[in-house]
């Protein structure tokens, strides 16, 4: 009998899957594979007999992987699985940021005892004017799962999509997501794109990529989507952007003390794979990659 600790809340379609040989513990100590979502295991002890950690969710950097490889537990991830929710709430985010919704709903919010506040939004309205998205440019950073469906969402909607990613070439792109993305390199997706949209991991050679030089390429007024890791993008670059005027709005999910006070930034409270959907699919893929890992030693996602 295989012993399985939930460090979060991991969603009870996941669980399901366990078979007869499984058992949920509350007891970590006895635990062969714990599960977990955002839980930091940085610090923690854990038990001798622990065979496996899966991460219902594709960051793992709450998970000390060295220090585990070393230990001879094997980590794993769910790539893809939260991608559709990530990719709905980045057009969520282009369409908040093209039109002043948030200002707008705020203002009604506002004026909600005004008897005649309808006849007041009729005057009120054009302060919180936009634009359409339809035939602007989107540049994608990253066409890893979620990249690719933002890619593909943006085309079907009307949208010209340019393309980077250093591991792919213009066939792949062509073929695996779509014969109108056009691919491009990193100084022509910043230089012509009236959005930008980034999906990368968080890795030394990313942190901080989007830094004063690489914005300084951008097109005036451009918009810019951070979806993937905060530390992608340079707080102090962006926030002297937004002051300028050179990036007209940030739509990032990741709250910081640094952004929060940003002008023009819209800031969501990581809700990017906050789906009962998403948080399905991650649990089911966990289960089955521990599953898989403890009956037959395969390696599914396997992270370290």
């Amino acid at each position: 009998m295989y012993k399985i600790y939930c460090l979060n809340n991991i969603s009870p379609e996941g669980l399901a899957l366990l078979t007869d040989n499984y058992e949920v513990t509350e007891n970590i100590d006895e635990a062969d594979a714990i599960l977990v979502r955002s839980a930091d295991m940085h610090e923690m002890e854990v038990p001798a007999n622990l065979k496996a950690v899966a991460r219902a969710g594709a960051g793992v950097n709450n998970i000390p992987l060295d220090k585990f490889a070393e230990a001879g537990i094997a980590v794993f991830n769910t790539p893809g699985a939260n991608a559709n929710a990530v990719k709905e709430l980045v057009l969520a985010g282009m369409l908040l940021a093209s039109r002043d919704i948030i200002g707008g709903v705020a203002w009604v919010r506002d004026n909600a005892d005004d008897e005649n506040v309808g006849k007041a939004a009729e005057k009120a309205k054009k302060q919180f004017a936009g634009g359409e998205i339809l035939g602007k440019t989107l540049g994608v950073i990253g066409l890893g799962a979620i990249g690719k469906l933002v890619a593909q969402a943006a085309g079907a909607v009307g949208m010209k999509v340019i393309g980077y990613d250093p591991a792919m070439d213009e066939i792949t792109v062509h073929e695996q997501i779509s014969p109108t993305v056009e691919f491009a390199d990193l100084p022509k997706v910043l230089k012509e794109s009236d959005f930008i949209t980034i999906h990368v991991p968080a890795l030394p050679a990313t942190k901080g990529m989007i830094n004063a030089d690489a914005i300084a390429q951008m097109k005036d007024g451009v918009v810019f989507l951070n979806f993937s890791r905060d530390v992608l993008v340079d707080d102090a670059a962006m926030a002297e952007a937004l002051e300028s005027g050179k990036v007209a709005a940030y739509v990032t999910d990741f709250a910081n003390p640094a952004v929060v006070k940003m002008e023009r930034a819209i800031v969501i409270p990581h809700l990017g794979a906050s789906t009962a959907e998403a948080e399905d699919n991650c649990a089911k893929m966990a289960v089955e990659e521990v599953m898989a890992y403890l009956e037959r030693g395969e390696k599914i996602h396997c992270v370290n």
